[in-house]
């Protein structure tokens, strides 16, 4: 038993087993990742139960719904880039059973415009999403009906900064789009080609690309990809420039180039260069890829992993109306907005923080987890139990009455008789015997 001292702390026991002090929780430590593969985004989309064609006119919708308002809003195209890639980010992390996919584009997009400073009020980029709804009754930035909704997007941004990490590092292609159709085909030849670089490469943004590849192979895909839809030309010129820089891999540029069609083959109508290029085209160019990997023997996606491979996820519920691109009768009910600025409780008994350095958050844990873990023993104790009667012992009836356990009246280790005088000499013993005459019956008569 331990002692108390005179200050009021506990000694230790006289054989040194002191009770080890547990101190308090480490939290937990977020880092945030730039880039993610196939097999995670498919992994990611499973768990959250997203059905694969809904989750395609959700993120579908969504970009479309960043780039008409930023173009509303007069916002440059780094601001697009960022938009979306929190927006993909965000999805991937939350179903849209509870946050509507539309509020989460225009709050991507206003936290967006605060990392590329080009600040915009919530009120303004909903009252830009509610004019481009409804350009016939345009409403201004102060109107009430935009009070409840700019919550929403409050609410949503703080899960945004959660999402990212604090991590506010983006991409922009299209910067080096410029220089590389530049060093190709020089300042005045490249002009028509880029125009449908360009464009492709805000198609780009309509798929997981921007947060699976780095920018320069982003750049180079869409660069191949352009030649072949017009013709072929200048294919060679393009395959060089890529062979002398060191950059990226051509697996990665094969991926890009495959995504981007199947956006174009699957969704042609929602895209800008699906309007400029015939459809089969696009196929012939899909087969003649697929058939250079066939003979190759490469996987379609990087760090593929085929014990991973997914099933059919179940269907996800619709996306709500909350938003004014969808709906323009306002305020919401409360149970919608209050559905989407909710989230599913963390860990109550630790600090959620966020460290940018991977490997500075690795040694972190390693350095503080050996003070946390818990170790077992494993000790053999022999003991001695006593062994109980055979069977045939237990469940014989020898005639003594009822058994009602051991002690009761009429049980096999209870009492069977008075004293003295209940015994019988022809039975042997004074006390009776097994097998006698006389034995209990109902409560305690003789007969």
């Amino acid at each position: 038993m331990a002692l108390p001292s005179q200050n009021g702390a506990e000694k230790p026991p006289a054989n040194g087993n002191a009770t080890a002090k547990v101190g308090p929780h480490p939290g937990f430590i977020f880092s945030s990742n730039q880039y993610s593969s196939e097999t995670k985004v498919r992994r990611m989309l499973k768990d959250n139960g997203c059905d694969p064609a809904r989750e395609d006119n959700y993120r579908l919708q969504g970009v479309q719904l960043i780039d008409n308002v930023r173009k509303h809003l007069h916002l440059p195209v780094r601001t697009f880039d960022t938009a979306c890639t929190y927006f993909h980010k965000f999805r991937l992390n939350f179903r849209d059973a509870e946050y509507n996919y539309q509020d989460a584009a225009l709050a991507s997009l206003f936290v967006a415009c605060k990392v590329e400073d080009t600040i915009k009020k919530s009120k303004d980029i909903l009252a830009a999403a509610y004019n481009v709804k409804n350009p016939d009754k345009p409403a201004a930035s102060d109107d009430k009906i935009f009070d409840s909704p700019g919550r929403v997007i409050i609410g949503l941004e703080r899960l945004i900064l959660e999402t990212i990490g604090f991590d506010f590092r983006t991409r922009y292609p299209q910067k080096l789009l410029v220089k590389v159709v530049r060093s190709i085909f020089g300042r005045a030849d490249g002009k028509d080609f880029f125009n449908v670089a360009y464009a492709m490469c805000i198609d780009m943004y309509k798929t997981f690309v921007p947060i699976k590849r780095t920018t320069f192979s982003m750049v180079m895909g869409v660069v191949e990809l352009t030649a072949r839809m017009r013709g072929g030309q200048h294919l060679d010129a393009i395959q060089a420039f890529a062979a002398q820089h060191s950059q990226h891999s051509r697996e990665a540029i094969m991926e890009t180039m495959l995504d981007l069609l199947d956006l174009y083959v699957q969704h042609h109508k929602s895209t800008k260069i699906g309007a400029m290029f015939d459809l089969n085209k696009f196929i012939d160019i899909k087969i003649r890829l697929n058939q250079d990997l066939d003979r190759a023997a490469q996987p379609r996606h990087l760090f593929t992993c085929n014990r991973c491979e997914l099933e059919d996820p179940t269907p996800m519920t619709p996306g709500s109306a909350t938003s004014p691109a969808t709906n323009s009768s306002w305020p919401p009910p409360a149970a919608a907005e209050a559905s989407s600025v909710r989230r599913t409780a963390r860990g109550q008994d630790g600090t959620m923080r966020f460290v940018f350095d991977p490997d500075a958050a690795r040694v972190e844990q390693d350095a503080a987890g050996k003070y946390f873990k818990e170790e077992l023993e494993e000790y053999e104790v022999e003991m001695e139990e006593e062994i109980p009667p055979p069977q045939h012992f237990r469940d014989r009836d020898d005639g003594h009455g009822d058994r009602r356990g051991p002690g009761g009246r009429g049980g096999r280790d209870g009492y069977r008789g008075g004293y003295r005088g209940r015994g019988d000499p022809r039975r042997g013993g004074p006390y009776g015997n097994h097998r006698g005459e006389r034995h209990y019956r109902g409560k305690g008569r003789y007969h």
